[in-house]
């Protein structure tokens, strides 16, 4: 197994061919760009016959500067190859079928497989260029055939010869034993290039490596042709860590990458993609939380800022306190013990619903946890709320206070619940304090309709005192009511003796 592995990226060319993926040429060369930073050690720019802006594309990546080497895909035809080398790259790579059930579709004999991959490697090679040659559908090709063809593609100046899995049907088990076969052929180096159909690309990478492939095919994020291709993430990850080989890719720059391409393509990452995906720093699990926040290694493999990550501690209902505790903490929030409590309750409340608490709610919650009064200071609180509101429907409310005790009871009329809630509110406290409605706004809102929002409330009195709450909750009205109550509540506090 090689110390170094080199890196072939195929993104601009099969990762190109993701149903309904299209690039232009210039947004093909700023992925070039961002692929040669990273540091790979070849770009397969494209198929330049196939069009006009292909050849385009691959020309402007080929004179761009690069430090890898810029390679054009051609069959193993003159008119391919001509078109490959007008465009200027260094390497070309030469395809043509080689299994039988191949060969039957478009009636070739092994004979003329032969002569046309030798006929077609010489012309590269004449031409001075690198020559890389696929023997496409090679994991079904029978073995013997494969290790000829291997042969003559390499007496005639084949540089490299690539294995490919077309359609994705082998294991890492056969893959290695094949890749060794091929290897007591030939002794230029080997190339592997995997496709994803079982789910075994990355593995199957891998098992080449290892049974001595030097070199493996990539894409950024697995795209690619049906199910797609190795990841370059996945694949560069598995070398440098778990395998100890080294690679010429800087892996900070990894993710920024990815991102690239999931929006020039717009091909979605799987949140729990390996590597590059949304989840994979991500913890929820108050167990988990509180491992990785004492330690990291606990429950990560390694660290995010090695792909250019950083971690996320989400809220939902498996959160624990130390989680919840660390989330508002980055915000600069510092609950006590009480209100922490209060806060994991409301954040496990929304998860039981079904809801994502987003790090937005977590603030919005605790903020209006931190402003409500400790229950021994409290002058008033919320017993019940109802509201009635529709089309051709005044909007009502009914609202019931406890106030030192007591309960009261009253029912108001407005332009909307929200209104016609605080004006039953109002209704009530008008003999503690006459206070009229300075502000109101809507601070925060997350995404959904089940989205949390923050309302934040501005009343004055009689004396001229004016404070400001907060509230929030997945119910607007329930906010609003929630801001209200704590505004009076500071309000009567001020006011007290």
């Amino acid at each position: 197994m090689s110390e170094y592995v080199r890196i072939f990226d195929t993104t601009l060319r099969d990762g190109e061919q993701t149903p309904g993926v299209t690039l232009t040429p210039e947004q093909k060369l700023e992925i070039a760009v961002q692929l040669d930073r990273l540091g790979v050690d070849v770009i397969e720019a494209g198929f330049p016959v196939a069009s006009e802006g292909e050849r385009r594309a691959v020309k402007l990546i080929s004179e761009a500067g690069l430090k890898a080497e810029v390679c054009a895909l051609a069959r193993a035809v003159k008119e391919d190859i001509d078109a490959a080398m007008k465009s200027d790259p260094t390497t070309i790579h030469v395809f043509f079928s080689t299994s039988d059930v191949h060969l039957r579709i478009i009636g070739v004999s092994r004979e003329e497989v032969i002569e046309k991959v030798q006929d077609a490697v010489s012309y590269v090679k004449d031409h001075g260029f690198i020559c890389e040659f696929s023997p496409m559908d090679a994991t079904r090709t029978d073995l013997a055939f494969l290790k000829e063809v291997s042969k003559a593609a390499e007496e005639a100046g084949a540089d490299r010869i690539d294995i490919p899995d077309t359609v994705g049907i082998m294991t890492p088990e056969t893959m290695r034993e094949l890749v060794s076969e091929v290897k007591k052929a030939v002794k230029i180096p080997i190339s592997v290039h995997c496709h994803n159909d079982f789910g075994l690309a990355v593995a199957n990478t891998l098992a080449g490596i290892e049974a001595g492939a030097a070199q493996a095919h990539v894409t950024v994020n697995g795209i690619g042709e049906r199910a797609g291709n190795a990841a370059l993430e996945e694949v560069v990850m598995a070398l440098h860590l778990l395998y100890k080989k080294k690679t010429g890719v800087d892996t900070s720059k990894i993710y920024s990458l990815s991102q690239l391409v999931r929006r020039l393509t717009g091909v979605p990452i799987q949140p729990h993609k390996p590597v590059v995906g949304d989840n994979a720093f991500a913890h929820e699990s108050g167990i988990h939380v509180k491992g990785v926040v004492i330690d990291p290694s606990t429950f990560e493999p390694f660290k995010p800022e090695l792909v250019g990550r950083v971690r996320k501690l989400v809220a939902g209902k498996h959160a624990g306190r130390r989680g919840i505790k660390t989330i508002l903490e980055e915000s600069g929030i510092t609950p006590t013990e009480e209100q922490l409590s209060e806060i994991v309750r409301r954040v496990k409340e929304l998860g039981d619903k079904g809801k994502t608490v987003t790090d937005t709610d977590v603030v919005a919650i605790a903020r209006a946890v931190i402003e409500t009064p400790p229950p021994e200071k409290k002058v008033l609180d919320l017993r019940e709320l109802v509201v009635v509101t529709g089309t051709g429907v005044i909007p009502t409310s009914s609202v019931k206070l406890d106030i030192e005790g007591k309960e009261y009871v009253s029912a108001e009329t407005g332009v909307g619940p929200v209104d016609a809630s605080l004006k039953a509110i109002q209704r009530i406290t008008q003999n503690l304090a006459k206070v009229s409605l300075k502000e109101f706004r809507i601070e925060a809102v997350t995404g959904g309709s089940d989205a949390v929002a923050e309302v934040i409330v501005k009343v004055a009195d009689e004396r001229g005192n004016v404070v400001s709450a907060r509230g929030a909750r997945e119910d607007i009205v329930m906010a609003s009511v929630e801001a209200m109550v704590n505004a009076l509540n500071k309000l009567l506090a001020r006011r007290a003796p």
